[in-house]
């Protein structure tokens, strides 16, 4: 039987996938900026006082069992000494833009899937699997030497196994499965590192005596399509390390939004206008970034009970102008807003995108 090694020099050339994460990206651009929070524990945030939560924490703070989407001041309690850092967006995406310029340099099609990740498709400008594991490495020294960010790679024949890979050993872990490995590879790992599998699916699966890949992978596949439908039969493939989807090299943008929590629930029409006002600029500014235009305003709501609603509205014509957003979204919240209700949360959405008027789609 020929090894997995020996199937890189058949004429069938196994795919080559990258997948790059930054660490802990947020709290590492601000290490970076700020050379005396290294080695401190340190959390991209929003303040305790202000119902903020954590956007990113750093690896010391890590140990103290803080994590992203933690409300801050459950954070402050696992760690007294945290520090905490409110998000400076603009540097991140100066930082991703930096990084992603050496991605585009390392591979002819790229898929960037978030401001610190992408999948690089490596097959056919290499001439081995090592090949394209050199690659990874000389990316990997690239991203530390130029930029001073720690970067985690995984590499591997497809994109499922290839983004588990990158989560194995951070910060600073270059994880390779090389062809035929995926199985052996995945076994021992739970089903929640497999795309589409939630803490929901994943209760299921205990039910049926399932926590581990491996055992996922015993399962018959006509018993995940009896329990899960469709999405029982992409288990039972992504169990065993199948995935053939191909990188995505553009995204249609589908909705702009924006939203804010505040800091203390807002009873006054007065304060929620004022916010309505901020957030329809920002939802103008991203369409303006982007060359969009929209023909459907939405808002969204939350009280301080926490129900939640949303209402929308269509557009006579399509807009990205912040005033017509504003005026939209003003009517929608004159029209659901109870008088004197505490809102917690306010957001401004745009829907059915497209080119601004006047301008000609591409063809």
């Amino acid at each position: 039987m020929a090894s997995s090694r020996d199937s890189t020099a058949s004429n069938e050339r196994p795919r080559a996938i990258l997948h790059l994460d930054l660490d802990a990206f947020f709290a590492a651009v601000e290490v970076l900026e700020d050379p005396s929070l290294a080695g401190k524990p340190v959390v991209v945030g929003g303040r305790p006082e202000g119902r903020g939560v954590v956007a990113t924490a750093s690896y010391p703070a890590r140990v103290y069992g803080v994590h992203s989407a933690m409300p801050t001041y459950r954070a402050l309690r696992l760690c007294p000494e945290l520090v905490i850092v409110s998000p400076r967006h603009d540097a991140y995406r100066r930082y991703s833009h930096q990084v992603m310029a050496l991605v585009r340099e390392a591979a002819l099609l790229v898929e960037q899937t978030s401001i610190d990740e992408a999948y690089l498709e490596l097959t056919g400008t290499v001439e081995s699997w090592e090949e394209a594991v050199e690659r990874a490495r000389a990316l990997q020294a690239r991203v530390r030497g130029e930029i001073g960010l720690s970067a985690s790679l995984g590499v591997a024949q497809n994109k499922l196994v290839a983004k588990v890979a990158s989560d194995q050993h951070k910060p600073g872990g270059l994880t390779v499965v090389r062809p035929g490995e995926e199985v052996a590879f995945l076994a021992p790992l739970p089903v929640r590192v497999l795309w589409g599998i939630g803490p929901v699916t994943a209760q299921r699966l205990a039910e049926m005596g399932v926590s581990t890949v491996g055992e996922l992978a015993s399962v018959p596949e006509a018993t995940l399509r009896t329990r899960f439908g469709k999405h029982g039969g992409a288990m039972a493939r992504h169990a065993q390390g199948v995935d053939d989807r191909p990188l995505v090299t553009a995204r249609e943008h589908k909705s702009v939004s924006q939203e804010r929590t505040f800091p203390r629930d807002l009873q006054h029409a007065q304060a929620l206008k004022h916010h309505l006002w901020r957030l329809s600029q920002g939802v103008a500014s991203r369409l303006h970034r982007a060359e969009l235009a929209a023909s459907t305003i939405g808002i969204k709501m939350r009280y301080g009970d926490f129900s939640t609603l949303t209402r929308q509205m269509s557009l006579m014509e399509p807009t990205d102008d912040e005033v017509r957003i504003y005026r939209a979204a003003l009517t929608l919240l004159e029209r659901t807003w109870q008088a004197g209700r505490p809102v917690r949360l306010l957001g401004v959405g745009a829907s059915q995108l497209g080119p601004p008027t006047g301008q000609l789609p591409l063809c």
